[in-house]
């Protein structure tokens, strides 16, 4: 019990269990608000957290795979959706067009022998360096059709390439036959990646380098793409000649031609009228043949001694053509001296 002094000691001694009780329900009511304070702001952090959770946004060049309860589905509107916390989650898919490179690495260009080395059909080796182009098409199917599709594309671009180019010579592979190899290489995946549902496409493989093992080789084959390059050269010189001549040669034949025919047409012309006048003039000739054959060879006799002075003779009946003045046009000497003789005379006068 305890021992008290005074009666003073005794009355406060008695108020202090009241006290205590009032106390401890202030310390109560506190601790119950800050609890309700805790609580308050946890759920407001997590209301604002599921609320920032409920939207996502797609880029252009994106597509997203919504999953619901473990079921996908593709959503490829771009812009902003809404999905429901925790019950559905999204893995948004870049739908640009990717690459990756076969037989070297693409940061360092180091060679990869394993990718690069192939063999030809003549048995020779050679180094090729492809790059594979790519984008998914399928958002669904690239993400829970296989771990990785991306390898399965490569896996299957390298085995193309090997039995492509195990069909051609090592010269084809190196000059003239690249476009052909990439056309059936490219053909070749498209038809592999259908029946492998992955959800990628190809868009393009390209041959980046092409070139033998060994430096000697190598030499030869610039030496045989030098010369190719010659040749190419020169038929084309020649062409270039042969075009800029044969326009000038095909005029020059036209020209020739139309003058050709332009003569034709003139002897044509000239034959047709000589019928013409034969015909007239056989005409007259069946009317009166003795006069027609007589002036016809009057005719023919001016036309060949023009200008001669004659004297037909029929004393004895037999026609006679008796030149006064020379088959050449020329005097004798008794005409000139004749001639002379009466200038002189009229001179004098």
């Amino acid at each position: 019990m305890p021992d008290y002094k005074n009666e003073g000691e005794r009355i406060v001694d008695a108020e202090e269990p009241g006290k205590d009780k009032r106390s401890r329900k202030r310390k109560k009511f506190k601790n119950l608000t800050k609890a309700g304070i805790v609580l308050g702001v946890v759920l407001a952090v997590l209301v604002f957290i599921m609320a920032g959770d409920s939207f996502y946004e797609i880029g252009e060049q994106e597509q997203a795979v919504l999953i619901t309860l473990g079921k996908p589905g593709a959503v490829t509107e771009t812009g902003l959706h809404f999905k429901l916390p925790v019950i559905q989650s999204v893995r948004k898919i870049n739908t640009t067009i990717q690459g990756f490179p076969i037989g070297y690495i693409l940061e360092t260009n180091e060679n990869v022998s394993s990718e690069s080395v192939m063999i030809t059909k003549d048995y020779n080796f050679i180094n090729i360096d492809f790059f594979v182009e790519y984008r998914i098409v399928d958002p669904v199917q690239y993400t829970y059709a296989s771990r990785q599709p991306e390898e399965i594309l490569k896996n299957i671009a390298q085995s193309s390439i090997r039995t492509v180019v195990g069909g051609y010579v090592v010269d084809d592979v190196l000059t003239t036959g690249k476009t052909e190899i990439q056309a059936k290489i490219k053909d070749i995946i498209t038809e592999k990646m259908s029946k492998h549902d992955i959800g990628i496409q190809l868009v393009n493989i390209s041959m980046q380098d092409s070139e033998p093992p060994t430096s000697e080789v190598l030499q030869a084959f610039k030496a045989v793409e030098n010369a190719k390059q010659g040749k190419e050269t020169a038929l084309n010189n020649a062409n270039k000649y042969r075009n800029e001549k044969l326009p000038e040669a095909e005029a020059k034949a036209d020209e020739i031609i139309q003058d050709a025919e332009a003569k034709k047409q003139i002897r044509i012309n000239e034959a047709t009228a000589q019928v013409a006048r034969f015909n007239a003039m056989y005409e007259e000739y069946q009317k009166n043949p003795a006069v027609t054959k007589q002036r016809m060879f009057y005719e023919t006799m001016e036309e060949v001694l023009p200008g001669m002075k004659v004297i037909i003779d029929q004393g004895d009946g037999v026609e006679k053509v008796l030149p006064l003045d020379s088959f050449t046009g020329e005097q004798s000497s008794d005409e000139k001296g004749a001639e002379q003789t009466e200038t002189q005379t009229e001179g004098g006068r």
